[in-house]
């Protein structure tokens, strides 16, 4: 590749060595030079030597988003999206319209409701399911996919009956009078239905996955850490994938893949393992659920939940499975990355970890949601990533204070203590979850509100601008040990930036996020 100059710009570089200049030189995907825009036009200003005028607009590092799933945003693409709708007439007439074109006996998929965000109705019944699709099998994820809905011919079809056996860590919900299906399935027991869908085919998800990966880089993201390999048909499937897409049809986006920990074996077979890959494409760590979600109590708390006093939650694993998959896992010299939302479940992931020697790689504890001042100390440890949704604080609330209490409410999405305690954090989007747009995470973490409405969620957690954009930079960088080529605008490291057409150090109102446009994202020294 030739040099480029970007120049005519407002360039925080987030390195206090240089942290903000007009200039930036790259080479072969790096930059070699950086400063004011006359002194790098005299020293570098040549002849066939491209310069691109970034007309003043202001430049950070590339953002990254250090948790979401890839997978999920390509089925937004290829099936039923339900995210946003707001009352139950919206999400039934949504269903009505893909069920009239989809065949006889054929699955309907969807995913994306949420019926916190309903202003008329409840959760759709079986029955209103079965009449506004009779004749094809639903099976529709909830957005946090830990509940799914079904209809009859969806359990029809996957020949359930009374004495079925329901995996474990899930549940059939039932009617407490008709002791019969509502049609909504919690957790695990999802599996009695996915094993009767068919695969998509090979082509089909990569085709999803291409439209996804383009998406994430329009949003202005330059790296990604996903989670996949249960949805795209395995590890050696997915890394295929992401193989083809990045490294042979040169899509951009930097993809670190977290590996199912069942794939252990797999990941072993094909000679993989963390940091396996290149600066595009790389294994990343294990990941592994400790607990489920705040919506459906299956959270693993310490103390009961405050709207029914007889839950605790629930463990995903016994500290004897949970010690073993780590164990395996350490085994392959593997770093870790824990679902963990609850702070008995964090309390049980960190009380594992300190049995286990370090790897050469951060372990991460994803979503970290619920903590105690006594887990904040623990979790400050430099071998230790806590992987942060801001985004959640606009899901979850405020019903999510009735599962807690308000007495609890302090230690709530507490990042603002994480940070000032010395904690690392990365910022992502769990994606398809929370919208993938990385400004809608800003916009979360130094508001701790709903864009549009005027209460503030336990506002003593709000961050300041700049290290919300840290959250997407630095932390991203360090949540896979890139630290050295990734995360700040400095000589020897990568050509990955993201232009914004304001000024986030400089917005009046923190709401200006929401009218605020990626102008470019640049990966390896070029425009996207």
């Amino acid at each position: 590749m030739s040099k480029s100059i970007y120049t005519n710009g407002l360039i925080y570089t987030l390195d206090t060595n240089q942290p903000v200049v007009e200039s930036v030189v790259v080479e072969n995907g790096r930059i070699i030079d950086l400063g004011a825009h006359h002194e790098m036009s005299l020293q570098w200003g040549r002849a066939g030597v491209r310069v691109i005028d970034l007309q003043g607009k202001m430049v950070t590092p590339g953002l990254i988003d250090s948790h979401l799933h890839m997978s999920g945003v390509a089925f937004n693409f290829l099936d039923l999206d339900l995210t946003g709708v707001t009352s139950k007439s919206e999400m039934l007439d949504k269903i009505k319209q893909k069920a009239d074109s989809v065949g006889p006996g054929k699955w309907l998929i969807g995913m994306g409701w949420d019926e916190n965000l309903f202003t008329e109705g409840s959760i759709p019944t079986m029955e209103e399911l079965d009449y506004v699709a009779p004749h094809c099998p639903i099976y529709l994820k909830r957005i946090c996919y830990h509940a799914f809905l079904v209809n009859s011919k969806a359990l029809e079809m996957s020949q359930y009956h009374p004495s079925t056996e329901v995996p474990k860590g899930g549940s059939v919900v039932l009617d407490p009078h008709t002791k019969k299906p509502t049609g909504m399935l919690l957790e695990s027991a999802s599996q009695i239905v996915t094993k009767h869908i068919p695969d998509k085919t090979y082509d089909e998800l990569k085709n999803g996955l291409a439209h996804a990966m383009k998406f994430a880089i329009k949003n202005g993201l330059t790296s990604v850490h996903t989670n996949d390999p249960a949805y795209l048909g395995g590890l050696e499937q997915t890394y295929r994938m992401y193989d083809e897409l990045i490294n042979h049809e040169q899509k951009g986006l930097r993809c670190n893949l977290l590996i199912d920990y069942p794939y252990l074996p797999a990941l072993k077979e094909m000679g993989m393992a963390v940091g396996f890959g290149n600066e595009k494409l790389q294994i990343g760590a294990i990941k592994i659920f400790a607990d489920g979600a705040f919506g459906r109590r299956t959270a693993l708390l310490s103390k009961p939940y405050n709207d029914d006093p007889s839950q605790f939650g629930e463990a995903m694993q016994t500290q004897e499975v949970l010690y073993n998959i780590v164990k395996d896992a350490r085994e392959q010299s593997m770093p870790i990355a824990v679902h963990t939302i609850g702070d008995k479940a964090l309390e049980d992931v960190l009380d594992i970890l300190d049995q286990f020697p370090k790897v050469n790689y951060r372990d991460r504890i994803i979503h970290t949601s619920l903590v105690r001042e006594d887990l904040i100390a623990r979790l400050a440890d430099p071998s230790i990533i806590a992987d942060i949704q801001p985004r959640f604080v606009v899901g979850d609330y405020p019903w999510v204070v009735e599962r807690i209490g308000k007495e609890r409410e302090a230690y709530l999405y507490a990042w603002k203590s994480l940070l000032s305690k010395g904690v690392i954090c990365a910022g992502g989007s769990d994606a398809p979850v929370e919208p993938i747009d990385p400004l809608l995470g800003i916009h979360a973490a130094v508001t701790r509100k709903t864009p549009g409405k005027p209460e503030i969620w336990n506002g003593d957690q709000k961050i300041s601008m700049l290290d919300a954009v840290k959250l997407f930079t630095i932390g991203g960088a360090f949540a896979t040990n890139e630290e050295a080529i990734k995360g700040t605008i400095s000589r020897g490291k990568l050509a990955d930036m993201t232009v914004f057409s304001k000024n986030l150090f400089t917005l009046e109102k923190p709401d200006e996020l929401l009218d605020t446009n990626i102008e470019m994202t640049i990966i390896d020294g070029e425009i996207q």
